[in-house]
């Protein structure tokens, strides 16, 4: 399978929003450029912070959430990525925090990051990884939810996961797909019970 060629990490910018749940992808993409040596700038032709490692590109929109198909699209038909190369990584309500998924495919869960992004890419076959927030229980306070910072103990469970899916970066840079999806999926001891949630558009 093919290795990614551009990695993905959705949030909202501004300082308002970079300690907030939705903000997850920001978090992974930030701590991936700062271990890489990866400098990000902005450039406005692909809305959003960019860099580059070695073939790979690493984005993060500067959109919002609900606009974050623009970016994205605009990269990847610049540097003719096709969508199957194209790893996104989010917040997601429905696994708790310290918990990650990896998946190609599949529904969006209404995630306003990812529908504007197949919307774009005209497909919804690209790679997530998923960095589970968990959910606050009733539906109506999901945008209140995600637009909040995580508890501090939610905090410490998301960033351990951050730093198992980190681990994984060998096996996706090397397009071992599988290999990456049995240890992402793999339910982590958990130190403690924890809850969870999604999304700001």
């Amino acid at each position: 399978m093919t290795a990614p060629r551009l990695i993905v990490g959705l949030g909202n910018p501004g300082r308002e929003y970079e300690e907030t749940r939705h903000n997850a992808g920001f978090w992974f993409c930030a701590r991936l450029a700062h271990t890489r040596g990866i400098a990000l700038a902005h450039e406005s032709r692909f809305h959003g912070l960019v860099g580059r490692d070695g073939s790979r590109w690493v984005i993060l929109p500067q959109t919002f959430m609900n606009r974050s198909g623009q970016a994205v699209g605009a990269l990847a038909r610049f540097h003719r990525i096709a969508p199957a190369e194209i790893l996104v990584v989010h917040d997601e309500l429905d696994i708790p925090p310290g918990q990650l998924r990896l998946k190609f495919g599949g529904g969006m869960g209404g995630h306003n990051g990812l529908k504007d992004i197949t919307a774009h890419l005209g497909t919804q076959d690209y790679w997530r990884l998923r960095i589970g927030i968990g959910h606050p229980g009733d539906r109506s306070e999901v945008v209140n939810f995600v637009l909040k910072p995580p508890r501090r103990e939610e905090q410490a469970d998301i960033d351990a996961a951050i730093e198992r899916a980190l681990g994984l970066m060998p096996l996706i840079e090397k397009g071992e797909w599988n290999a990456a999806i049995q240890r992402a999926n793999t339910k982590p001891p958990s130190p403690h019970p924890s809850n969870a949630s999604r999304d700001p558009s």
